[in-house]
């Protein structure tokens, strides 16, 4: 199974990506996840990219998609999937067509997760995360506060907000996802990949809605890696 993940940010996509990665025995391709890595690491990438993220502005086609070239061309090149941020635009979803054709890996289906963007604001912008680099639990103001608020309820350090998940920055982040997703999706339509899941549910009830649309209804992947 090749499953492709397309939803804003707050959706839920990285969890559920992560939970039919665990619960089929697909690698689990986060490209928000190298980037932080290569950001973290101080490499020529890492830099170039830094600033745009920390803006909540989309990382070039050509950067992505160099890194997931990287991927799939090295000795741990995956053979069933999941991706959680890639591809992002039409052009990011082209080079990936051909990288896949070239290596005889078609997708199997495009999960479009739905949701409005006033419910992701709420889930991002009340956000609140501890500043103790040892602790780092996450908390929301509106679905699930600290005791006291502003302060951890395991360390009892101060809460903050993350630059990156202030409301200004979350509008900004759906005013890029809506204005390179609506062609993105289109381009997937056309090959009949795209399966319409709603993001506003319990977690697991998503993911059972996930599996019944990639047609998975035993919760079995026909992929083996």
């Amino acid at each position: 199974m090749r499953l492709v993940l397309v939803g804003p940010p707050g959706s839920g996509k990285g969890t559920q990506a992560k939970r039919l990665a665990e619960r089929l025995g697909l690698t689990y391709i986060g490209t928000g996840d190298m980037l932080r890595e290569a950001i973290a690491q101080g490499t020529d990438r890492g830099r170039r990219v830094a600033d745009l993220i920390k803006q909540g502005l989309l990382v070039p086609d050509a950067e992505v998609n160099a890194l997931i070239a990287e991927l799939f061309h090295g000795p741990q090149r995956p053979r069933c999937f999941v991706t959680d941020g890639y591809p992002r635009t039409q052009a990011q979803a082209e080079a990936f067509d051909q990288l896949l054709a070239q290596l005889g890996l078609p997708l199997d289906a495009v999960i479009n997760l739905t949701i409005p963007d006033e419910e992701v604001v709420r889930r991002i912008a009340g956000r609140r995360c501890c500043t103790n680099p040892a602790c780092g639990i996450c908390y929301n103001v509106h679905f699930q506060p600290p005791r006291q608020a502003g302060i951890c309820d395991k360390c009892g350090a101060p809460l903050a907000q993350r630059d990156d998940d202030r409301e200004e920055t979350v509008r900004r982040r759906l005013q890029e996802f809506h204005k390179t997703t609506a062609a993105l999706l289109e381009h997937y339509r056309k090959q009949g990949l795209v399966r319409d899941v709603s993001a506003v549910d319990h977690v697991e009830t998503i993911y059972a809605n996930i599996l019944h649309a990639a047609h998975l209804t035993d919760g079995r992947s026909s992929c083996t890696s």
